[in-house]
């Protein structure tokens, strides 16, 4: 469960448009105990293809036609550990993780950290990881 400025963040959109969201029942959540609204994830990996579906051509060019490998996983990072010359990713595409080592340079260059957008590309025993 994300908080909404979190979740928002994730998506790519305004705090005032997710909480419209939440208001209009586009985006479902739960309230805690306090009255403070939580996005599940499961909602924001709902939501997170849609973004690349609509004409909005940024999200168009965010899509990777430059790049030949069409088994595109699109998802979260949920987890990153460095050790040495290697990094593990972690990607959490809809309710399934899927894990890749890169090299930490990589990593670095990509500026990945949990809860950045980010998609798999699956090339017959490689997976590759590209920041989006």
């Amino acid at each position: 469960m994300l908080p909404p400025r979190e979740a928002a963040n994730i998506l790519g959109i305004s705090y005032p448009t997710l909480k419209q969201w939440i208001y209009h029942g586009k985006i479902k959540s739960v309230k805690t105990p306090g009255g403070h609204h939580r996005v599940p994830e499961s909602e924001i990996d709902r939501l997170i293809p849609k973004k690349f579906e609509r004409g909005d051509l940024a999200a168009r060019r965010l899509h990777f036609r430059k790049i030949s490998g069409r088994n595109q996983l699109i998802g979260r990072v949920v987890a990153l550990k460095f050790s040495g010359l290697l990094a593990q990713v972690t990607l959490a595409i809809g309710e399934q993780h899927i894990t890749s080592i890169i090299t930490a340079d990589a990593a670095k260059e990509l500026r990945l950290k949990p809860g950045d957008r980010a998609a798999a590309l699956i090339k017959s025993t490689e997976v590759m990881i590209l920041r989006v």
